[in-house]
């Protein structure tokens, strides 16, 4: 395998990829950021703790590949997906002069992943997170489906009830970083990615979603968050909505975002300290209502308005 040579004028972006017994695919995504076009990288691993050969294949990789860019192996959390990434986006060794981005350790990415969300984060002044569509694939990488941007696009009022920026595809731009760092490691977030969409749409930074796929999206048994396509999602999504998961996950995000809601706009700001101040049922309703707090279709906000109603969120 080549070695790609330190390039000055290539742009550079720090890869974070979370690691949990993952060998029997993360080579493929491995070997899929040397085939990255137009771009250098760095690479931070956060691995929970594998029981298989998950760090001898991480170890080989940095050994053939670490000449002219840095990898390093980290220990993560042992607390799940999202307190891994996390853990990372808040060391305090990793660089902030570079673009982050995040990797799960079953897919594989097109060569040209992160010269695009580069490109589409470049012009951007302010925090910017950069979020692609993906080819939907089975264990064997044959395509099966693909995502659809979503329909009305991201705003902070959907970010408070749906996540719409896959947590595979994610690239922040370095002032999204320094705002992700200056936030913190909120405690029990059921999902980074969503927390992200929060953060960046609640301090006023922009969200790209892009339209090109660039990801093949493994679908299998072990993904922790596969696809939401399909009856059985639905279906998931229906008695997590009216049980008590979904609103134990909504009431999590609103304590992490009241914690450090003097990032956030002074409009966010008041819509996150009114939903927290107001009891569920009609109160709430009211006041979801108020804040026109939405998903991306009427029929799903309608199900939500409903679960509101009834004391549910």
């Amino acid at each position: 395998m080549t070695i790609p040579t330190k390039t000055a004028d290539l742009p550079r972006v720090t890869i974070i990829l979370a690691t949990y017994n993952g060998a029997k695919y993360v080579q493929q995504q491995l070997d899929s950021y040397v085939a990255q076009q137009d771009v250098d990288w760095d690479l931070w691993v956060s691995d929970d703790g594998s029981s298989d050969d998950t760090m001898t294949i991480l170890k080989a990789f940095a050994k053939e590949n670490g000449q002219n860019r840095t990898i390093r192996i980290l220990a993560g959390p042992g607390e799940g997906p999202a307190a891994n990434f996390m853990s990372v986006l808040v060391h305090p060794d990793l660089p902030q002069d570079q673009p982050a981005a995040l990797s799960d350790q079953d897919d594989v990415w097109l060569p040209n992943k992160l010269s695009t969300a580069l490109a589409t984060l470049s012009p951007t002044a302010g925090p910017a997170l950069f979020s692609n569509q993906s080819f939907h694939t089975d264990t064997n990488l044959n395509v099966i489906g693909h995502s659809t941007p979503p329909i009305r696009g991201p705003f902070f009022e959907n970010a408070l009830v749906q996540n719409i920026a896959s947590g595979h595809s994610l690239v922040l731009n370095t002032k999204a970083l320094a705002v992700v760092r200056q936030a913190g490691r909120p405690d029990g977030i059921p999902y980074h990615d969503w927390w992200l969409y929060q953060l960046i749409s609640g301090v006023g930074g922009t969200i790209h979603i892009d339209t090109a796929q660039l990801i093949y999206y493994r679908q299998h048994a072990s993904n922790a968050m596969g696809a939401h396509d399909g009856l059985r999602a639905g279906l998931i999504r229906f008695t997590q909505v009216f049980g008590k998961t979904y609103g134990a996950w909504v009431d999590t995000n609103l304590r992490a975002l009241s914690k450090i809601s003097p990032l956030l706009t002074p409009a966010n700001r008041d819509i996150v300290k009114r939903l927290e101040a107001t009891p569920k049922g009609p109160a709430r309703l009211k006041a979801f209502y108020a804040a026109r707090i939405r998903r991306q279709n009427r029929i799903t906000t309608a199900l939500l308005y409903l679960a509101v109603a009834l004391g549910r969120v």
